[in-house]
């Protein structure tokens, strides 16, 4: 697969939390691009328009222009400390995002019993909590972009607490070759230059290790439906959604064997009571209140669905369990 740089290119910034509009895409290189979507911060109703390019050749998507660095740890405090926790109660129970985790934790269970893990991308440390009821001789860390994985460290959710990506300068050096398994649920999409983190990711797993990657599947048909109120666009968080078919590839070309590709357990049954919520979120307290029986319908609606969705183009997620090679 052929690469690009993800330096952006072209044009001046609008913002300062942006970097200029580029004109390819930094998957592939093509520069047939066709924007997908456009919307303000759906949240915050602040000034301002994220957009998100698809490359019409490999079919990646990526936001374009993109946060710069600034812009990026403005909105993770911003978003993860106000908003986040807040939405994703209103249309997912504590409970089900436990049962999540248990789900997850337990379909990766077939793996050998690990020494070590590092979950990338772990928060308050959920993931490794409920994983430890089906590993429990193994050692946990945890690494992530905010402040949370230290509340997850004191809490003793987490061994060791890492705080940043992993393609940080000298993070990736200094947990060199660590770890048995690493997971990254819903981290990517985040991370500036994704291949960079996958390499990382590679370069702390130890060779014969599993590396676990959970991604929103832009080609889902509920993203086609809702537009800029499908959950998982996540703007302005989301920097890039790679199909299955583009991430596949990298891995295999950074050494690894594919083992498995899930697109039902990732699925997350929340697209429309999100999409209710999203459009609720700029009305008056008043408002959202009277609608909240709409909101309840939506969130059962996707529950309903839910078994049906996991087995069509409609699910919004998927996952690839990869191992690293023993030899290069």
């Amino acid at each position: 697969m052929p690469t690009s740089s993800l330096t952006p290119q072209t044009t001046t910034p609008f913002d300062p939390f942006q970097e200029p509009r580029r004109e390819d895409c930094p998957w592939c290189g093509s520069r047939r691009l066709r924007t997908r979507v456009r919307a303000p911060d759906p949240l915050r109703q602040r000034p301002g328009t994220f957009a998100l390019d698809r490359c019409r050749d490999c079919g990646h998507v990526f936001q374009n222009p993109r946060l710069s660095a600034e812009g990026i740890a403005f909105y993770h405090r911003d978003f993860y400390d106000r908003h986040l926790d807040e939405l994703t109660a209103r249309v997912l129970s504590p409970r089900a995002v436990r049962r999540r985790h248990r789900t997850a934790a337990w379909r990766l269970s077939a793996l050998r019993e690990p020494e070590s893990w590092l979950d990338v991308g772990t928060g308050y440390g959920r993931f490794p909590e409920a994983a430890k009821e089906f590993f429990p001789y193994t050692s946990f860390d945890g690494l992530d972009p905010t402040e949370r994985v230290e509340q997850a460290l004191r809490e003793g959710r987490v061994e060791e607490a890492h705080q940043g990506y992993l393609a940080t300068p000298g993070m990736a050096a200094r947990l060199r070759a660590r770890y048995d398994v690493v997971t990254l649920f819903h981290h990517l999409e985040h991370a500036p230059d994704p291949r960079a983190e996958l390499r990382a990711a590679l370069t702390v797993l130890r060779p014969g290790g599993h590396l676990v990657v959970e991604v929103p599947d832009p080609r889902c048909l509920f993203a086609a439906l809702l537009g800029s109120r499908w959950f998982p666009y996540g703007q302005p968080r989301h920097l890039h959604l790679p199909p299955p078919a583009n991430l596949r590839a990298e891995l295999e070309t950074q050494g690894c064997t594919i083992l498995v590709t899930d697109r039902r357990d990732p699925h997350v049954p929340l697209d429309l009571a999100a999409a209710v919520a999203l459009s609720l979120a700029p009305a008056h307290p008043l408002l959202q209140l009277a609608a909240s029986p709409l909101l309840d319908v939506a969130a059962a609606v996707d529950h309903v669905l839910a078994p049906l969705v996991r087995r069509t183009r409609f699910s919004n997620a998927y996952r690839i369990v990869a191992q690293k090679r023993l030899t290069p």
